[in-house]
């Protein structure tokens, strides 16, 4: 068991934009922490600067390193902060599995259901949910730009947090406000369906989501991605939790008659105008997938609107608009297609045609 006397000792799992700033911020309040990457230009980077955050409050850099790998005799960790892209969650959890603590924690930052993916190998009770309300970008290794403010919602798969998943939320408010859900799942599939729209729809764009959601049409590809997935999480006898406290899915998923109205009706003039306004807010956010597909890695669509096509598929539901994403993304990755606009504006005389 562990020594709770002491000061929790933290492993963090991948140092991209998410992770490096977390590492961080746990390094700026003193805490025990041990940052891993694969990537050697972004440890030999903070090996010369440290950490160099921007755009949260003052820019400072912040003395630390990063290790390629978990150094020899690291450990045993408290918390092991899985901070890589989706498609290396489980790799990840699997490395940092063996140097956990007996009573040790699995801590997963990715969006969609990876805490699903790494209870398999773990088992559910080593496992916590921290989803990321705020966004970050690494414009060059070991440079952290927070594009977007927010915090976490903490969770268990199954239950209220305990005293584990209370003691990581209190470590984690150096870095922004916490909040703590007995509805993980519900906050997972949420969080899911803004993601499918905002982030796929930003890699296939090539753009931030400041431009795009000026756009009717984009918002409207948005509000159409987003109600597949409301519509499947439903089927999966999830109860979905508002994001932020303010953002209802139930509410923003089109209707019947709103998906086939040729004019605009007060309804969809308000689920637009919700779109500008978290759109604004999170301007800066530019996606993970996109940076992921430019430096030759694959992109996460598998585990954002694929994992819905999947489990929709399941249940004998048409998610036609998702599948279309997961294949123009794909198409991005094998270098079949550029991030162009005229994507989107294709995907939105096909889902036009379709409600016709």
């Amino acid at each position: 068991m562990t020594d709770r006397n002491r000061e929790p000792r933290i492993l963090v799992m991948g140092c991209g934009g998410i992770g490096g700033t977390v590492a961080a911020h746990l390094l700026e309040i003193g805490a025990d922490v041990t940052a891993v990457t694969t990537n050697t230009g972004i440890a030999d980077a903070v090996a010369r600067r440290g950490f160099r955050l921007r755009g949260d409050g003052d820019a400072r850099d912040v003395p630390g390193r990063i290790h390629v790998g978990i150094p020899p005799g690291a450990g045993p960790f408290d918390f092991a902060l899985l901070a890589t892209q989706p498609p290396q969650v489980e790799a990840a959890a699997a490395t940092a599995l063996p140097h956990l603590a007996d009573d040790g924690a699995l801590v997963c930052f990715q969006n969609g259901l990876c805490e699903l993916r790494v209870a398999e190998l773990a088992g559910p009770d080593r496992v916590i949910g921290a989803v990321v309300a705020w966004g970050a970008s690494m414009p060059e290794p070991g440079l952290y730009d927070r594009t977007a403010p927010g915090g976490f919602t903490i969770g268990r798969l199954d239950g209220p947090p305990d005293d584990r998943a209370l003691e990581i939320g209190r470590l984690l408010e150096a870095v922004g406000p916490v909040a703590y859900t007995s509805n993980l799942l519900g906050t997972r599939w949420s969080k899911l369906a803004i993601n499918a729209a905002i982030s796929s729809l930003g890699t296939l764009a090539g753009e931030r989501l400041g431009p795009l959601v000026r756009v009717r049409r984009y918002r409207r590809l948005c509000l159409e991605v987003m109600t597949e997935v409301v519509a499947v999480a439903a089927a999966e006898g999830v109860s979905l939790e508002k994001v932020s406290g303010t953002i209802d899915l139930d509410w923003i998923a089109l209707t019947d008659a709103e998906r086939r109205a040729r004019t605009g009706t007060p309804s969809l003039a308000a689920k637009h105008a919700l779109l500008v306004a978290v759109g604004m807010r999170y301007r800066r956010l530019r996606s993970s997938m996109l940076s992921a597909i430019e430096r030759g890695r694959p992109p996460a669509i598998d585990f954002l609107n694929g994992e819905v096509v999947a489990r929709a598929r399941s249940h004998g539901i048409d998610t036609p608009l998702n599948a279309r994403i997961v294949d123009a993304v794909w198409a991005l990755a094998r270098g079949q297609a550029r991030p162009s606009r005229t994507l989107l504006d294709r995907l939105y005389a096909d889902t036009r045609a379709a409600t016709a």
